[in-house]
């Protein structure tokens, strides 16, 4: 069998960091107050005239460092992303340029914060019919542009930045299953006024930003999350002690913690970056799972398990062993 295997990560935060502090001047908050309902301390925001695929660019560059491979060794590139520069061409398109690719199939994957898990399924899928030797895929976001900064619900959730593997064809196990699902009827808990069909007039006018009705978001999300590791665990043969590290995305820390005591496993093996990067939507699982592989809790053979929950609502697991 064709396995997409891991071979290397990269991510890049902005320059720009806003603690918690920061924003207690800008609307009515406290730093106790985030923190002890999101575990978030500080997020970082792209600069002017830094954009998504500026991000995607230095993330991709790094991963492929990491891997030991060239743009020339790149033969399919997707990138999840909810804020892309451009209606067209896709965030893909754009980064392939940056990276002097040419000729291979290059998109953009929209599933919010289960963007990156949605475009590593998808992913799994070309090398499992032979389509694809090696990968690369992106998640990254500049959801600093599409707040309202004035809403002190949501301003203070979200940060800017971008992860990124590098998959190879290979016929040890790598990406062991994937398990992707949406439902669209619970678009009024979260989501955003405009678009490119509706209208930009919100956005551009500085109001509008994305829209949270955060209680309701936390129970779904907490409940669909308890659902996907058995689905998970289950499609595999596998119980929750075989798996050594949950890689979820960095939404809150609340959620977080409920999924791991799902799982029934000690905070020790599970990736926590929402405190330092807040929620990067599609970035924040490739953004975790970097930083756990570089300072080496992560290793070689270990089975992982990496899941998320986003506006829509989608949600999805994959299971990979590294």
């Amino acid at each position: 069998m064709n396995y997409a295997r891991i071979i290397g990560t990269g991510s890049y935060l902005p320059e720009k960091i806003i603690t918690n502090f920061d924003l207690e001047k800008m609307v009515d908050t406290t730093d106790e107050w985030i923190r002890s309902r999101t575990g978030i301390e500080q997020r970082h925001v792209a600069a002017e005239g830094q954009f998504t695929v500026d991000l995607a660019e230095q993330a991709a560059r790094r991963a492929l460092e990491a891997a030991g491979k060239t743009s020339a060794d790149i033969d399919l590139i997707i990138v999840a992303t909810t804020t892309a520069d451009r209606v067209f061409p896709s965030t893909a398109c754009l980064l392939q340029q940056r990276l002097d690719i040419h000729g291979c199939a290059a998109f953009d994957v929209q599933a919010v914060c289960t963007g990156f898990i949605y475009a590593l399924g998808v992913a799994d899928k070309f090398f499992r019919t032979g389509s694809s030797k090696c990968a690369l895929i992106v998640g990254a976001e500049t959801l600093s542009r599409i707040l309202d900064w004035n809403d002190r619900n949501t301003c203070v959730l979200f940060g800017d930045g971008a992860g990124a593997v590098v998959l190879e064809q290979s016929n040890e196990a790598g990406i062991l299953s994937s398990h992707l699902h949406a439902d669209g009827a619970y678009e009024k808990l979260l989501y955003t006024p405009y678009g490119v069909s509706r209208g930009l007039s919100e956005l551009l006018d500085g109001a509008g930003g994305i829209a949270m009705k955060g209680n309701e978001v936390f129970k779904v999300a907490v409940n669909t999350l308890g659902r996907i590791v058995d689905e998970t665990l289950a499609c595999n043969n596998m119980d929750k002690s075989d798996i050594d590290w949950l890689v979820p995305h960095q939404a809150n820390i609340r959620i977080i913690n409920a999924t791991a005591k799902k799982l029934k496993m000690s905070l020790e093996h599970v990736v926590v970056t929402v405190n330092k990067h807040g929620n990067t939507s599609s970035a924040s699982v490739p953004l975790a799972l970097d930083t756990a592989v570089r300072d080496g809790r992560i290793k070689r053979g270990e089975v992982l398990m990496l899941e998320a929950f986003g506006g829509g609502f989608t949600w999805g697991s994959v299971l990979l062993r590294y």
